[in-house]
């Protein structure tokens, strides 16, 4: 996963089904690259063949994210490299960008009951590691509430349904100048203590 276009087109089959060639017209990237990162992650068992459809003479096979894809262990987390991190984030947030930019323009926080909040806390390790579990816990309530919604939709004809998004984020902050300034004392910018001030006189 340490290369950004591969987590981008995971990204995208786990929103929808989608063949190489349209994954490449909306990443703007050549079809030959993209069809390497699908057939990279369909190795991998990230994603699954899911349909075959006739194309000028040729057959367009369309994929989707199996659903242990958007999910890592602690462990597994622990274990991923920097680099390997950095493009997953990478390609996380871009897609939670986009998803939410068009949300925001096109009406998606209108209803009273919509979410948005940014909370600045200051924490122990406990409560840091209990938190954590909380939000594991509320997304497979959330996961939970989608099956029992699918049986009402479907004898409903899909009647009031809704489209969500779904954004869960726990990251420890990296302190600003403000908050190292009193730390920092009688030290300089690199770290060495400043030399005592020296009074002028004159002789």
């Amino acid at each position: 996963m340490s290369h950004p276009l591969r987590g981008r087109i995971l990204g995208i089959l786990e929103e929808r089904r989608a063949s190489p060639r349209e994954l490449a017209d909306e990443l703007g990237q050549p079809l030959g690259n993209v069809s390497y990162h699908v057939r990279t992650l369909l190795a991998l068992k990230l994603i699954r063949l899911v349909k075959k459809t006739p194309r000028r003479g040729s057959i367009e096979h369309y994929y989707e994210a199996v659903a242990t894809a958007s999910m890592l262990s602690d462990a597994t987390w622990a274990e991923t490299p920097g680099i390997a991190k950095r493009a997953i984030l990478e390609s996380a947030l871009h897609e939670i960008g986009q998803d939410v930019g068009r949300a925001a323009v096109t009406g998606g926080f209108d209803r009273r009951d919509a979410h948005l909040t940014r909370t600045n806390l200051t924490l122990d390790q406990r409560a840091w590691a209990d938190l954590s579990e909380e939000l594991i816990r509320l997304r497979e309530w959330a996961l939970s509430l989608e099956r029992e919604s699918k049986g009402r939709l479907d004898e409903s004809n899909h009647q009031g349904e809704v489209k969500v998004g779904l954004g869960l984020m726990l990251y420890q902050k990296v302190p600003s100048v403000e908050d190292l300034a009193p730390l920092a004392g009688d030290q300089g910018v690199d770290g060495e203590a400043l030399p005592p001030e020296r009074s002028e006189t004159a002789s």
